[in-house]
């Protein structure tokens, strides 16, 4: 787990990959909670005997807002900041799913500090997630993610 101590901190680790999260299982369960929470019950995600006779992925995959979701937990494995009143999401950049997630895989995230910034109060900081499918060629997806730390 890494720990960062402070703006400084963050700053100073600008263009370094600072960890690999742990495996998460996104099975066929946390697919169909998804599409009910969201509404988006499309079939590739959701109808298991009709995604394995008719999608070309021979199978139900994740939704990509999914996988998106998922960087909160796979992250929280990785780092930490320490010592901020709250921390908040600011946005995304550059999202893309090279490559699906079917249903059962294990996905983790690698991440790398891409930029820190100060911001009244605190920090704007950028991640770049490259999240892998374990056995896959291809991310699942690549994504900038901004938060704001503030202390």
């Amino acid at each position: 787990m890494r720990v960062f101590t402070g703006p400084d901190d963050l700053q100073s680790n600008v263009g370094t990959e600072i960890g690999v999260s742990d495996w998460l299982t996104v099975d066929q369960e946390r697919i169909d909670q998804f599409a009910e929470a969201t509404g988006d019950h499309q079939w590739i995600h959701v109808d298991v005997e009709r995604a394995k006779a008719e999608s070309p992925f021979g199978g139900p995959i994740a939704h990509g807002y999914l996988t998106l979701s998922l960087l909160v937990p796979l992250q929280k494995t990785v780092f930490r900041v320490d010592g901020t009143k709250m921390g908040v999401n600011y946005g995304l950049d550059k999202a893309r799913f090279p490559a699906p997630v079917p249903a059962g895989s294990r996905i983790r995230s690698r991440i790398e500090l891409v930029d820190a910034t100060p911001v009244e109060g605190g920090i704007q900081v950028k991640f770049r997630h490259t999240i892998e499918q374990e056995g896959a060629a291809k991310p699942a997806c690549v994504v900038e993610s901004i938060a704001r730390y503030y202390f």
